[in-house]
């Protein structure tokens, strides 16, 4: 059974953001890292691109299949995880630790249509 975390944010398509002040830690969820398998590859986007929310900016590759990454916020991404470029199978090991891009929010208020810990459990309940 996938792990979901309390206090962080999360999309229909399996993101998460990690918020502190106006800085945003995207990631795929555990229950995402499941159902991709192992994961072989992480296309990263640069610093310094800007971040749409509900737009691609990056894909995960897996033995199963590749998939999008879909931004679920707006900003600046300040920073990519680049040991995911070495180390891939960190999502596996542990999505909520080994986020994807660190951005700076461009606007707080589209957190409010993500879902909460206890929606998102039971959006994947239901998927």
């Amino acid at each position: 059974m996938a792990t979901v975390k309390e206090g962080l944010y999360y999309s229909e398509s399996h993101e998460y953001v990690k918020v502190e002040g106006n800085i945003g830690y995207i990631g795929i969820t555990d229950y995402a890292q499941h159902a991709l398998g192992n994961v072989v590859y992480v296309d990263l986007p640069d610093v310094d691109d800007e971040v749409t929310a509900g737009e691609e900016f990056g894909a995960v590759e897996s033995v199963k299949a590749a998939s999008d990454i879909i931004s679920p916020v707006s900003g600046t991404i300040l920073e990519v995880n680049e040991a995911l470029d070495d180390e891939p199978e960190l999502l596996n090991k542990d999505p909520w630790e080994n986020w994807i891009i660190k951005v700076e929010l461009s606007d707080k208020g589209e957190l409010d249509s993500l879902m909460d810990a206890k929606a998102y459990e039971a959006f994947c309940e239901n998927a």
